[in-house]
């Protein structure tokens, strides 16, 4: 992997929950109220916070992930970003070195494979001088991940936060002291079953991200930090492929793809449809929750995932959009549905009361998000079927995250088997019916 002229900045921590998310938000709004033209991405499967990302800079956000991505398209990705943009700030995910595996899928892959110089957002809330070994030995853990800063979270008052920079200064002073940012309560993010709650459902949003950027530049020397993204010294001298030049993630299902697109259907990977686009495919996109039916030209429909559990009753109500997805099925349109969208294509969703709702019967699927049981992790997928995704045999990779119980699948075709991060084998997974295909799993990229 190579990156193109621009300089990159990867953000991470120790461990998930150390104020990363909040910080990168607050430090995109910053930089793009101050001029900048800041790019953004994220590492590894998610849906939700670039999201935000795009809210506090105005311009989409993309995901990097090197365990489900073809490195020649995680490479385009980043060079696309770099080529279009000052800056590219980019948040990671759980811990710097924690991804799919010991081995691989981490921040810290991005970061080496990149040549991304990485600033740590340390939680000290509970530890003054050890704060400084944590980040001692988080800068020494790799040696092709040059961790060139470090910003504390959650100080206590000047002197905790003087203890902490001499400690510092003591045993780590070639990574640069950026900043400590105090306690602040009302910089906390609400949060549901599958992470924070939706970008798009904050009323409020645009002043969190303004009182985000505030906190950061009172607080956070910005420009030193903007500085140490320059600090590329790993960077690989090989030039990047073109994104044109990359087969698109998942192969477009149709010509004219009708997308769902609201707050029931918003986890759609942004590569995916721009990869649709770029193979000529037109976006078509409906909401469900506005009772709107796919358009009646296309011969495609996509359901991503999203929360329908939490809108059953109403989308079960929509009978413009249910019988719009029965007459697409009808004229053999091809409907294609990943994780909520697979729930919405069987016969019935037992919402969080106990409560049935019919949903379209297109699929031999009954589904329950009163029975919860928690379903995560990356997943590498073969078609068992043909499909318009590819014929059988075709390899995929991408994840799956949910909580919903199956009651019952089938009798049918499997749309997939599935393994693992590891290779362990999970068996078949998904449903085919005629032109209805889809399952629990989230297509990331193809192999």
């Amino acid at each position: 992997m190579a990156a193109g002229s621009a300089a990159g900045l990867i953000v991470a921590a120790p461990a998930s929950g150390s104020g990363k998310t909040v910080f990168t938000l607050g430090l995109i709004r910053r930089l793009a109220r101050s001029g900048v033209s800041v790019a953004s991405a994220k590492v590894g499967p998610d849906y939700i916070d670039p999201a935000f990302h795009a809210a506090a800079g105005g311009r989409a956000c993309v995901n990097l992930d090197p365990w489900a991505m073809r490195p020649a398209m995680l490479a385009a990705t980043a060079a696309g970003l770099e080529g279009g943009s000052d800056l590219v700030i980019c948040e990671g995910v759980m811990g710097l070195f924690d991804g799919a595996t010991a081995r691989a899928g981490s921040t810290a892959d991005v970061a080496a494979g990149l040549g991304w110089p990485v600033v740590l957002v340390v939680d000290a809330r509970a530890q003054a001088a050890s704060a400084a070994a944590v980040v001692r030995g988080f800068a020494n853990h790799r040696p092709d991940v040059h961790v060139v800063g470090v910003v504390f979270n959650r100080i206590g008052g000047e002197r905790h936060a003087a203890v902490i920079a001499e400690a510092c200064a003591l045993h780590v002073p070639d990574v640069a002291v950026l900043g400590f940012l105090p306690r602040t309560e009302d910089l906390a993010l609400p949060e549901r079953h599958l992470g924070l709650i939706q970008a798009r459902e904050h009323a409020e949003l645009d002043a969190f991200l303004d009182r985000a950027a505030t906190v950061i530049a009172a607080h956070v020397d910005v420009a030193a930090l903007v500085a140490l993204a320059g600090e590329c010294g790993s960077k690989p001298p090989a030039a990047p492929p073109s994104p044109s030049t990359v087969s698109p993630p998942v192969p477009p299902i149709g010509q004219r793809i009708a997308v769902a697109d609201d707050a029931a259907f918003a986890f759609r990977y942004a590569l995916v449809i721009d990869g649709w686009r770029a193979a000529g495919a037109e976006i078509l996109p409906f909401s469900p929750l506005a009772d709107e039916p796919p358009d009646a030209s296309a011969d495609a429909v996509y359901l991503p995932g999203g929360y329908p559990e939490l809108h059953a009753g109403r989308l079960a109500g929509n009978s413009n959009f249910l019988a719009g997805l029965g007459e697409a099925a009808a004229r053999s349109a091809a409907v294609f549905g990943e994780c909520g969208g697979y729930m919405v294509l069987g016969r019935g969703l037992v919402d969080a009361d106990g409560v049935r709702h019919a949903m379209a019967g297109l699929l031999a699927l009954e589904t329950s998000f009163a029975e919860r049981g928690l379903h995560l992790g990356y997943r590498r997928v073969t078609l068992a079927a043909a499909t318009p995704l590819g014929p059988a045999g075709a390899l995929f990779r991408g994840h799956e995250f949910h909580y919903a119980r199956t009651l019952s699948e089938g009798p049918g075709t499997a749309l997939f088997a599935a393994a693992d991060a590891g290779g362990r084998d999970l068996g078949a997974t998904g449903l085919v019916q005629g032109s209805v295909f889809a399952s629990f799993i989230h297509l990331v990229d193809r192999e």
